[in-house]
């Protein structure tokens, strides 16, 4: 899953609000094996402020209607490669779903904790799959000081609930991918326990998505401030995540990503 950030406050540096950028970096990220292109109009990060419903939908709507453009010119690296690629919606606003999934998209990647079961519903309505991401308390609002008893037993709880929450809204169980929310309301010995035991995830018999890419617990393990130098620790996590069962990664580094991947699969047949 390749990320497209159109926005100007991405805590990795790499958004643009120009929509002929945009394209371009996607289909960069296509023609470097990606399966998914995410795209989120809004940075997640707590210490900038949100933007409006209206903003976020006039940033996505020309993405979205222009995604073709992404893949037209460029061949599928592999046999493997999903192509044409995926369409992932990096939001949590009912209203923007409501206003963009008619124009086509496969994923929506809720950063919400299903704060809305609507957004089930939305997604069951046009058939795209939805993301539950394991997080507490409202997007754009910090929440540091978050302690858990038992953070791969919270994980259980909260995934049971929501996955009960969004198959009552009308959504089959098999349009479900979780995520456990790496750097989401969780400090560094939870981020680092999830990674240890995310193989346990595995008993929802659903896809893991990990969007491991650059996060700050890789940058606070290897002392490396600066996102864009994450990388490698990004890598070594995807490779760890994928041993453990998860299927999805959300990465900035697709063919650095990609070439592991198939490294790996090569060592472990």
């Amino acid at each position: 899953m390749g990320i497209v950030n159109i926005n100007d406050d991405s805590f990795s540096g790499d958004g643009s609000l120009n929509i002929d950028q945009a394209i371009a970096q996607a289909e960069a990220q296509v023609g470097a094996g990606a399966d998914i292109i995410d795209v989120g109009g809004e940075s997640a990060r707590t210490n900038r402020p949100p933007i409006s419903v209206a903003e976020e939908i006039s940033r996505l709507t020309p993405f979205v209607t222009r995604f073709a453009e992404c893949h037209s010119s460029v061949p599928p690296v592999d046999e493997e490669q999903v192509f044409p690629p995926m369409l992932s919606l990096n939001t949590w606003r009912p209203e923007v779903l409501r206003a963009l999934l008619p124009l086509g998209i496969d994923i929506v990647n809720d950063i919400s904790a299903l704060a809305h079961a609507e957004n089930a519903a939305v997604a069951a309505k046009y058939g795209a799959a939805l993301v539950i991401m394991h997080s507490v308390g409202k997007p754009k609002v910090p929440h540091r000081h978050v302690q858990y008893a038992d953070i791969m037993q919270t994980l259980d709880d909260f995934f049971d609930r929501r996955i009960a929450e969004a198959t009552k809204a009308g959504l089959s169980r098999e349009a479900i991918i979780l995520d456990p929310g790496i750097d989401f309301a969780k400090q560094r010995p939870d981020n680092l326990r999830i990674y240890r035991e995310l193989g346990r995830l595995n008993r929802f018999e659903r896809p893991i998505l990990l969007p491991v890419s650059r996060k700050t617990v890789i940058g606070e393990v290897l002392d490396l401030p600066e996102p864009k130098d994450r990388d490698p620790g990004t890598i070594a996590c995807v490779v760890a995540g994928m041993q453990q069962g998860a299927t999805i990664f959300r990465v900035h580094n697709v063919n650095a990503t990609r070439l592991a991947v198939r490294a790996i699969w090569s060592v472990l047949g």
